[in-house]
């Protein structure tokens, strides 16, 4: 009797790796070959086939400033563990000295400040954050590329065998640990490519149709301008390089709407005021994007924007009892002080009144 063959589809994952996929998704705009990186390495561990003598992964997030290689670490730690500051994160910027390296493993014995430094990079550290779901270990080296030779040095090991020793000869096991590091290495190349389509207006159909071949470009000049600063032997230690591409209008507006949904929990948990419904116009968030976006940074100052523009003059509103439980406020651009305007709608106006105010609003 034949035996009976049934074609098995490689490409599912499991329930914990599509929810992660689902949460990563609503965090992370515009990098989908670093969300299903960072899934593929998760579903590996789940299923015990991560390589014991290693860690669980090693990521080398490439791209200009702005465009979330940080904030993808913090959102994974985030959907895991339920919070975003769970990763140990070393700014290599302070390390561009030999000696500075004594922070991160602290001093040997016998040598000034043994016992007063306390090794950043510890087993209780890296274990802070394990809880009985996940035991998972989230650690960044940011801006890589300054880094000294001695923290090179060090990082090859954990790179390569998992295991770093400190000071006190204690040993520091990186098996339950991803390692990402981020590097800007290649901005520049990537801001030639794009710089014919910078800006808020809608690309071109030309560009649509090419998309594909400028994101493959884009990603070649990651790499190369990787291959051209970093050693071979760090290379091929290395699990992925993934290179994080500039965002356009589209990915920043869906930023904008993240930002703003978070800023809305804050006002619900620190006020205990709910029910408050906020209606921008397009005006308001063409201000927000322009003043908190830049070609050149990115989205990493539109927090700061959505701070002083929205936030400071929400928090006068709430404070004066301006706006309350049940409240619906309409958001548009000044165009005569440049700020935003709140217009607050009341029940049962009269409906000339109601219109008057609508087209306000919609200015």
């Amino acid at each position: 009797m034949a035996a009976l063959r049934v074609l098995l589809d490689p490409t599912r994952r499991g329930r914990e790796a599509e929810m992660l996929e689902d949460n990563l998704r609503q965090r992370i705009v515009g990098q989908e070959d670093a969300i299903r990186q960072i899934v593929d390495l998760y579903q590996t561990h789940l299923a015990g086939m991560s390589n014991s003598g290693r860690p669980v992964g090693n990521l080398l997030f490439l791209g200009p400033t702005g465009s979330g290689k940080t904030r993808t670490v913090e959102a994974l730690a985030e959907s895991l563990v339920g919070d975003p500051r769970a990763v140990l994160k070393i700014d290599c910027g302070e390390f561009q000295h030999s000696h500075e390296v004594a922070k991160l493993i602290g001093s040997p014995p016998g040598y000034l400040g043994h016992r007063e430094t306390h090794p950043l990079l510890s087993p209780e550290a890296l274990t802070q954050y394990h809880n009985d779901r996940v035991k998972l270990s989230f650690v960044l080296f940011d801006e890589i590329e300054k880094a000294s030779d001695a923290l090179w040095n060090m990082l090859l090991g954990i790179l390569d065998k998992a295991t770093l020793t400190l000071g006190d000869n204690r040993r520091v096991d990186f098996s339950r640990a991803i390692i990402f590091l981020t590097s800007n290495l290649g901005a520049s190349e990537m801001e030639a490519l794009l710089r014919p389509r910078l800006g808020f207006a809608p690309p071109p159909a030309a560009s649509i149709a090419t998309r594909q071949q400028l994101a493959g470009k884009i990603g070649s000049a990651g790499v190369e301008a990787a291959r051209r600063r970093f050693t071979p032997e760090f290379l091929n230690r290395l699990d992925k390089i993934v290179v994080f591409r500039p965002l356009g209008d589209a990915e920043l507006r869906r930023i904008l709407d993240i930002e703003l949904a978070g800023v809305f929990e804050r006002l619900e948990s620190a006020t205990g005021h709910t029910g408050i419904k906020f209606k921008f116009d397009t005006g308001a968030r063409n201000l927000l994007l322009r003043e908190g976006t830049d070609p050149r940074y990115g989205a990493r100052h539109l927090k700061r924007a959505i701070e002083r523009l929205f936030v400071q003059p929400l928090s006068n509103l709430v404070a004066t009892s301006q706006v309350e439980p049940g409240d619906q406020v309409f958001v548009h651009a000044d165009s005569q002080t440049g700020r935003l305007a709140f217009l607050k709608e009341f029940k049962g106006v009269a409906p000339a009144l109601e219109a008057s105010a609508e087209t306000s609003a919609a200015a």
